[in-house]
């Protein structure tokens, strides 16, 4: 393909969408198809067929429209009126009422004006629940695949990465290592072979950010993948992804075979002399491959347990080849970046952390979902505005922000910003994109507990640091949360924690220690007032 061409698919996808007075654009991502989406689509095409109006209205597809909670959602265009809590009777309300008479259902309808929408900036979300995820042609109208046109005609290989390090764009996958540094030391590394790997293994407890983009605009990431591709040398790709996400599977599949068609990927693309391929790689579900080295193992058949470092998989990756490592997000921000210049990028955001930041928003908030919002956005925002505050009768307890190897924030830290800096203030990180609240109901012993339990449960054993240290800690906070502990129960409990940070292969086993680490700093009464108070015998006389 083209530029011509691809400019041609674009506009007459574009004319082709204006053509029809109504879209109906329903979520049929993993959250809205558990609650019934995929038969609220079933009775709109439905009505289409009986109304005979197929070249009216259009019903379509799409990915998450971010307000998780209230689904099965529904956008209505190009009005754009978004429904929430849509079954079939409110479908059918919304089709006669709406898309046939023209007036919204306002017993359905979602206030465009709630903080929820209005204090989001949407980057790497901008055409999830807006476009078809399973039409190539979806993306090109709404600018797929320009970046990698514009790097490919009008780039070389080192302004491109020069252009993603002068955005500051950081790595979203916890660490926050600067993409451009990365991409320039697989650039300069020498190898006859080098890959570029996708790492989709999201496997944090109430962590769905990554498994959204890929349903909702697969094409993105692939578009970011051939752009890394071009920037290092690489001419393999691979997605490592979770066999959890079965949607998303078949998104990539189908966006991949679609890219390869139109000549996006493959060989000579755009008629340039880069060959790109990329292949997925279904993972079992062991939390540890997302952990890069072990994620390379299992790439390679083999059994997923980490290795030391160094080695960086920068210099000796996949095969001993040099291999670039970057997670979901990040290549969904290579693509804007490209496109629109790493100014605009950096603009967003604090000067150490520029850019936005997608967070999956759960556990005691209302408005449960997807959200994008620039980095350094205070915590408070998010909970209070965005997530509309916890249920009521209740207050904000703490928040839990990357995952099993984050740190709990009690509420007097509300007004922190939200950036890599100040999460490791605070003995937290930002992590992939994980944040679950926790209000006054939540006990923070249990809190610590459930984490501990799936740090236990997903330890790859090969360190023992990590595989007894765990345990032993688990065992601890099972016995503080019955009643049976003593002050030296907890004395050891402390003492565990740092052998088992400090001495642990890899970061699972590093930072796995932290959620009870952070409790204890912020919430050490809860832990006291459990114990058993140790007891003072006095001499015995004979």
């Amino acid at each position: 393909m083209t530029i011509e061409e691809l400019e041609e698919r674009a506009a007459s996808e574009q004319q082709r969408q204006a053509e029809f007075k109504k879209r109906v654009l329903t979520c049929t991502a993993a959250g809205c198809v558990s609650c019934g989406a995929g038969k609220v689509v079933g009775h709109f095409r439905a009505q289409v067929k009986e109304r005979n109006l197929a070249k009216e209205v259009e019903v379509v597809e799409t990915g998450c429209m971010g307000l998780c909670g209230s689904g099965p959602l529904v956008r209505v265009a190009p009005d754009e009126t978004m429904y929430k809590n849509v079954d079939l009777e409110a479908a059918h309300q919304i089709f006669d009422e709406h898309v046939v008479g023209g007036k919204p259902v306002a017993a359905y309808a979602v206030d465009p004006k709630m903080p929820f929408f209005t204090r989001q900036v949407k980057v790497v979300l901008e055409n999830c629940g807006r476009i078809d995820a399973e039409k190539i042609e979806a993306s090109m109208a709404a600018g797929g695949y320009e970046a990698l046109a514009r790097a490919l005609t009008e780039m070389k290989p080192e302004e491109v990465i020069e252009e993603v390090r002068k955005a500051g764009l950081r790595g979203r996958g916890g660490a926050g290592y600067p993409t451009g540094l990365k991409w320039s030391i697989v650039r300069k590394a020498q190898g006859d072979q080098k890959y570029v790997v996708c790492n989709a293994d999201e496997g944090d407890p109430g962590a769905f950010m990554d498994r959204s983009v890929l349903e909702g605009d697969p094409h993105r990431v692939l578009e970011g993948m051939a752009i890394a591709g071009y920037a290092t040398g690489a001419s393999q790709g691979y997605i490592y992804i979770r066999a959890e996400y079965p949607l998303a599977i078949e998104r990539l599949k189908t966006a991949i075979k679609q890219a390869e068609r139109a000549g996006l990927l493959g060989n000579r693309i755009m008629d340039s002399a880069l060959s790109f391929r990329i292949d997925l790689r279904i993972g079992a579900g062991a939390f540890v491959c997302g952990e890069e080295t072990a994620l390379m193992r299992s790439i390679q058949g083999r059994r997923g347990r980490p290795r030391p470092r160094p080695p960086y998989p920068s210099e000796k990756g996949l095969w001993g080849m040099p291999t670039l490592i970057n997670n979901v997000e990040t290549y969904a921000n290579i693509a804007p970046i490209i496109r629109n210049g790493s100014a605009w990028f950096a603009a967003m955001g604090t000067p150490k952390s520029p850019g936005t930041k997608v967070f999956a928003l759960a556990g005691k908030i209302c408005n449960t979902g997807l959200i994008e919002v620039p980095m350094g956005v205070p915590l408070r925002e998010i909970i209070e505005e965005i997530g509309g505050g916890t249920p009521e009768g209740t207050t904000f307890k703490a928040a839990q922000t990357g995952g099993p190897s984050g740190g709990c924030i009690p509420a007097e830290h509300l007004d922190l910003p939200v950036d890599y800096e100040s999460l490791q203030l605070v003995g937290s990180i930002m992590g992939s994109g994980g944040m679950i609240v926790m209000d006054s109901t939540s006990n923070m012993v249990d809190v610590a507990k459930f984490f501990m339990d799936f740090s236990v449960d997903e330890s790859c054993g090969k360190c023992v640091p990590c595989r007894s240290g765990t345990k032993q800690i688990a065992l601890l906070l099972e016995k503080i949360r019955s009643g049976q502990a003593t002050p030296d129960d907890l004395a050891l409990l402390e003492e565990l924690c740092v052998m088992v940070k400090e001495t642990s292969l890899c970061g699972l086993g590093q930072s796995a220690p932290n959620p009870v680490l952070s409790t204890l700093r912020f919430f050490r009464k809860e832990y006291v007032d459990l114990l058993i108070p140790k007891l003072v015998y006095e001499p015995h006389e004979a």
